[in-house]
């Protein structure tokens, strides 16, 4: 709600004390005997002013306070605690004046000691209410408990606040008998009363003019905080409501109107209206979800659908609590989302997730064809070839010999091509159970399933200590068997294969770019050979499927190994990468988590 202050009332007023301080110099020039009294009076009045202003802003600070509180608990808008956190300093403020003020009156020092104990206690429920509602720490009994207690309290300190008014008033009323016996003796005591009247009035006047020129400052930074708020809801896709159960008022925000396809101010807000934008697949769980906010206190999430004018489906989210005012009014404070984009892609995902399915279902049923229909007939091809005996070749034309020899060498790279998918495939659908492993047990693996190349080569393999880490073991050993093979295969021509394998630990900080920065440690393992390496340019693409950098009939393969090899790594959140030069050997890093 916005207030503009009226200044055409502020000018009149302004004129109304300027005509009252002509009737009071008038008055006051026959008055002067009793000037000294009228001004002891309006001291003690004064007084009593200070302290029920005083009185008055201690209790406007703890109102802000607990209404900026229930802002936040309904909100979880921050903006919403700005009165709470400057309560405190308003009633520390408040109370030294207070202090001041009653420092001859132990009665009202002592109400003044008691009312302080009690704001305290208020404030401490104020910050119980905001631990218990917040999502980490929720606890509704609690909250409830205190909320309640809160209420107590706010009734003791009116109470209290009350009592110290009314000791006030008593005290003035009294002063002011005593000021009237005194008056009642001369008629020139109405003079000095008149008098005391002006010095109020001229005080007052000052006081309102300071006041004005505040509120307009405050309205400003209203106004400004307003549009703020109305910018947030636009660029957030929200707006707010407020319905007074009692009055059956519903006010809107501007973006309410704007969600449901109109501008602001378009119509009345009531709920039949609100109905009707209401999808008639949703008309009922609305209905109901607003039947039971009385019942329940408060409006749970309720998602539905809207109609707009232009027939256009939007999505809506809504939520809200139910709050009773100073004056019992309940108020249902409310906020709707439009969360249109967000169903819309989570429709998106779901329909990708489907294909997803399904290409896993393609996926297994081509391991079904790789290892059965496929194999099948090459396991009989090579049956068929290998039983042609020496003097069936002696028979054959030699042009027939060769054609033989070719589908023999074709049926062997088929077979190896069939393995090698299978192998890359299982790295994606075989369960990934994570085990606590020594690498170095792996490595020793790895080496014996290559013990013939490697006393073929007369390959040298020196390795560091490796860790132990939570890894795949059956594909980590393959990854070190695809390593190491790769080294042997590619190694230069009489050079005697040499194979270093290294193992450090590291940050990911210092690899920003490549690793996981949520995992803190990382173990980096290089594999550095001698052999025959590769152009720089091709260090991304050789980890791609069936690429290769040479000729399957200068070095037989199918290009699936190194994609293996990421694969692996990747299944373990790790990273992998190469470097070379053609004739200076190769370097393979791979990162794996601690």
């Amino acid at each position: 709600m916005k207030w503009i202050p009226n200044f055409n009332s502020s000018n009149s007023l302004r004129v109304i004390f300027v005509i009252a301080v002509f009737i009071l110099l008038f008055l006051s020039s026959i008055a002067y005997k009793h000037n000294q009294d009228l001004n002891e009076s309006s001291k003690v009045v004064m007084h009593t002013y200070e302290i029920n202003i005083q009185l008055e802003r201690l209790m406007s600070a703890i109102k802000d306070a607990e209404t900026g509180q229930r802002g936040y608990i309904i909100t979880r808008n921050a903006r919403f605690l700005t009165p709470y956190i400057y309560s405190r300093d308003k009633v520390n403020t408040s109370f030294i004046t207070l202090k001041k003020l009653t420092a001859d009156n132990p009665v009202q020092q002592e109400n003044l000691r008691r009312l302080f104990k009690l704001i305290i206690q208020r404030f401490v429920s104020f910050e119980n209410c905001l631990k218990y509602s917040d999502p980490k720490t929720y606890d509704k009994r609690r909250l409830d408990n205190h909320m309640f207690g809160g209420r107590i309290l706010m009734e003791n300190i009116r109470f209290k606040v009350d009592e110290m008014n009314d000791i006030e008033k008593t005290y003035l009323k009294n002063r002011l008998k005593i000021y009237d016996d005194e008056i009642s003796l001369s008629p020139l005591f109405s003079i000095s009363l008149f008098l005391t009247a002006l010095f109020f009035i001229l005080l007052a006047f000052r006081q309102i003019s300071k006041d004005f020129q505040r509120l307009k400052v405050f309205n400003k930074k209203l106004l400004i905080s307003n549009g703020l708020i109305s910018e947030s809801e636009v660029i957030g896709k929200f707006s707010t409501w407020q319905w007074d159960l009692d009055a059956n008022k519903i006010d809107y925000s501007d973006n309410q109107y704007r969600l449901l396809g109109y501008q602001p101010g378009a119509f009345i807000p009531v709920k039949e209206t609100f109905l009707d934008f209401v999808h008639p697949d949703d008309k009922e769980t609305v209905s109901n979800s607003i039947e039971g906010i009385i019942r329940h206190k408060q409006l749970p999430f309720v998602y539905y659908k809207i109609l707009l004018p232009s027939h256009e489906i939007r999505y809506f989210k809504s939520t809200g609590k139910l709050l009773t005012d100073q004056q019992g009014s309940n108020i249902l404070l409310g906020i709707n989302f439009d969360i249109t984009d967000e169903h819309l892609l989570n429709i998106e995902l779901q329909e990708r997730n489907k294909e997803l399915e399904k290409t896993n279902k393609e996926l297994a049923s081509f391991n079904h064809v790789a290892s059965h229909d496929l194999q099948e007939p090459l396991r009989k091809i090579q049956t068929f070839i290998s039983r042609i005996s020496d003097a069936d070749k002696a028979v054959m034309s030699q042009s027939a010999i060769d054609y033989i020899s070719k589908i023999e060498v074709s049926a062997k790279r088929m077979r190896v091509l069939i393995d090698d998918l299978l192998l890359f495939s299982r790295t994606n659908t075989t369960k990934k159970e994570f085990i606590k492993t020594n690498l170095e047990e792996l490595l020793e693996n790895a080496e014996s399933e290559l013990t013939e190349v490697i006393e073929e080569k007369s390959a040298v393999i020196v390795a560091n200590k490796l860790p132990k880490l939570a890894v795949i073991p059956y594909q980590i050993e393959q990854l070190f068997i695809n390593l190491i093979g790769n080294s042997l295969k590619y190694s230069r021509p009489n050079v005697i294969p040499s194979i270093t394998i290294e193992s450090i630990r590291v940050n990911s900080e210092d690899y920003p770019e490549i690793l996981d920065q949520n995992i803190k440690k990382f173990h980096k393992i290089t594999f550095t050979d001698n052999g025959m390496g590769f152009d720089p340019q091709f260090k991304e693409t050789i980890f791609i499927l069936f690429q290769r950098l040479h000729s399957k009939t200068d070095y037989p393969g199918t290009g699936i190994g190194l994609a293996i090899c990421k694969k692996i790594v990747d299944n373990h959140k790790g990273h992998i990468m190469a470097d070379s030069e053609p004739d200076r050997g190769s370097v393979f890093t791979i990162f794996l988590p601690d």
